[in-house]
């Protein structure tokens, strides 16, 4: 596997560096939010609703880009979304506002989960097997993409603790020191964007159809698919990354330092995860690669709710993360294998839409358990149990669908 990327066009290495910037804001923003949050006064459920507002939006714009990015030009609305990202970032740097940030949140393209689920990831998702010079290097070049972007995460979950070393040595107080890096993430919003005008009219979409539903053969696809992706995004959404660090910080009192490095470590296991996740799909298929390094990972993550101590939960957790997110270049590859080329983009968003709606209904009722019951560990077992079933019920279903270059696995 070369790190050369030879197989990649001019057009693939923009959206590689693209990925990277985002992802990187993405990673000190999804620390950081929802203990920013807290410090200026919201409560628990106030905390979880706006974390699912940044979700709602995931769902409106990948709907727009699943139906209309071919149409309205893929380039165009990358850049319409980059520009909101931008402006989002600006919006929680000027105001405290409770209904202001709930509609900075709906309009921008916050990422919180800790992994990319918004609407760029659909339409590059679209974009990729058209970038690569060598179809056999489909699965790899996911591969590749998400491990580009969870090593960017990595490298920002680390700034994060950036604004206790301001407190400490230049007298900031804790929320103008948070507050810094949204003014970081309006202006890595603004240059992603400048990345989206250098790319070329390739990415566009090769035919460009009226909008009609996918063929039958790939609808039935897609509707078992989106159920069973639902069923796992909405486990996922009890355990999404603010949610993971505001345990932390709470049930231990981890500071944001200490956050950064258990985060840093656990995007650096997941981004090598990747490259593995690529090599064991081409030796034993995409959906056992799926099925069989997601199960382990769930009995581990509910195995921190019962952690004792930091050391042991940190455990855990990183254990978990070396195996949870084997199924993302996975997934992706799959989902455009199994259906014909000019019904990638449709595939593609409608899956990630269920994906997203269901993810933004879990963080609002993981915060009203943790303050209604006061049951701080619960999202971890209830995510863990709801995900193993998952599982299973991928394995049943489409452990005979094969791409066509799996058929000859043994």
């Amino acid at each position: 596997m070369s790190f050369a990327l030879n197989w990649l066009s001019h057009d693939g290495k923009l959206l590689f560096a693209a990925r990277t910037i985002r992802a990187f804001s993405y990673g000190f923003l999804s620390i950081i939010l929802a203990i920013y949050l807290k410090t200026i006064g919201f409560n628990e459920i106030s905390i979880g609703i706006i974390l699912a507002t940044t979700l709602v939006n995931g769902v409106v714009f990948t709907l727009l880009a699943s139906f209309y990015a071919d149409r309205l030009g893929r380039r165009k609305l990358l850049m319409v979304y980059a520009a909101l990202m931008s402006a989002s970032g600006a919006v929680f740097l000027v105001s405290q506002n409770y209904f202001v940030l709930i509609f900075a949140a709906l309009i921008g393209t916050i990422n919180v989960t800790g992994t990319e689920t918004g609407a760029f990831l659909s339409i590059e998702q679209a974009i990729l097997p058209q970038a690569i010079t060598d179809a056999r290097k489909r699965n790899t070049a996911f591969a590749f993409y998400n491990m580009f972007g969870t090593f960017a995460m990595s490298a920002g979950v680390l700034l994060s603790g950036v604004p206790q070393i301001l407190q400490e040595h230049y007298g900031l107080g804790q929320v103008e020191s948070i507050r810094t890096l949204f003014l970081l993430y309006s202006l890595l919003g603004a240059s992603v964007f400048v990345i989206y005008l250098f790319l070329s009219s390739k990415i566009e979409a090769i035919t460009i159809k009226p909008i009609q539903p996918l063929s039958m053969q790939s609808r039935k696809i897609v509707t078992r698919l989106s159920g069973l992706f639902a069923v796992d995004s909405f486990a996922g959404g009890f355990v999404i990354q603010s949610i993971v660090s505001f345990w932390f910080f709470t049930r231990f009192g981890a500071d944001l330092t200490t956050l950064s490095y258990i985060f840093s470590i656990a995007g650096a296991l997941t981004a090598f995860s990747f490259i593995v996740a690529a090599r064991i799909a081409d030796r034993i298929g995409l959906v056992n690669t799926m099925v069989f390094t997601h199960i382990p990972s769930n009995v581990l993550l509910m195995l921190v709710a019962f952690a004792p101590a930091l050391p042991i939960a940190i455990g855990f957790y990183l254990a978990r993360m070396a195996l949870s997110q084997m199924d993302v270049p996975t997934r992706q590859s799959y989902i455009v294998s199994v259906v014909n080329e000019e019904e990638r983009t449709t595939a593609a968003g409608i899956t990630n839409v269920s994906r997203n709606v269901a993810q933004a209904v879990s963080p609002s009722i993981a915060g009203a358990i943790i303050q209604s019951l006061s049951a701080l560990s619960a999202p971890f077992i209830i995510g863990g149990a709801l995900k193993i079933a998952y599982d299973v019920a991928l394995y049943l279903n489409f452990r005979k669908i094969k791409p066509q270059e799996e058929t000859g696995l043994k």
